[in-house]
């Protein structure tokens, strides 16, 4: 046996007995980063055109964003006051000054982000082959946005409910009530349940502490998965794992 068949081996074993698969969103199901830079890009390019740095400002605003969503999800603010937030801090950064409606400035930005709202090609057919599991969403972001990205990218009523931390009473991956709260509402133990996502700590280590299975989905082939996780790169690659011939 190859290294890789055995690999393949233990996962299934490891997978063994899954009843329900929980699916992160974005960066699993839809392409966020891509919508999110280019998004941000147009942006820039129209507020202030061009710019010295704009060949930075899709990185730029990647590194903003999990910081301003943390204020948000530990009650700090509200969601509308993140993105007020991390909008004048982008334009701190490129020292321009901000929008003084930054609430209208966000909903442009806002456009061209669900202009790109663009499902993965391997996202339908996964969950197509998935028949007969309990399948739900878990993800961090706002509930009545990710509801929309599923029904934009087509997977509405394919994936089932879409849980976010405002529906599971304010707990957000990584607490474990997020993750024992999602097994909850699909009806099942969180044993028999296994999350597939590509964040490490969202998605992989922080199910585990409630007995939650993991499949870390790294899509840019990075190869470093946590110890004893399983990892694929494509979420064709699931269905063979929880189904083995």
């Amino acid at each position: 046996m190859s290294a890789r068949e055995g690999g393949a081996a233990t996962a299934v074993r490891y997978l063994s007995g899954v009843k329900g698969v929980l699916f992160d969103l974005d960066g699993t199901l839809l392409d966020h980063r891509g919508a999110a830079d280019a998004a941000i890009v147009a942006w820039v390019s129209a507020h202030c055109p061009g710019h010295a740095r704009l060949d930075e400002v899709a990185a730029l605003w990647a590194g903003l964003e999990g910081p301003y969503l943390a204020m948000w999800q530990a009650g700090e603010c509200t969601v509308e006051e993140q993105r007020r937030r991390r909008l004048r801090a982008l334009c701190e950064e490129l020292a321009v000054p901000a929008p003084d409606d930054l609430d209208a400035a966000y909903a442009v930005f806002a456009g061209h982000y669900r202009a790109g709202w663009t499902a993965y090609p391997d996202a339908a057919r996964a969950i197509a082959e998935l028949e007969g599991f309990t399948l739900g969403v878990l993800t961090n972001g706002a509930q009545r946005m990710q509801e929309a990205k599923v029904r934009a990218i087509g997977l509405d009523g394919l994936v089932g409910p879409v849980l976010t931390g405002e529906v599971l009473g304010g707990h957000f991956k990584p607490s474990p009530a997020a993750y024992t709260g999602a097994a909850a509402a699909l009806g099942l133990a969180p044993e028999e349940v296994v999350l597939v996502g590509d964040d490490v700590d969202k998605d992989v280590t922080g199910p585990a502490a409630t007995g939650m299975r993991s499949v870390w989905l790294d899509r840019l082939g990075l190869e470093r998965p946590p110890a004893s996780f399983p990892r694929v790169t494509s979420l064709s690659e699931l269905a063979p794992l929880l189904r083995p011939s």
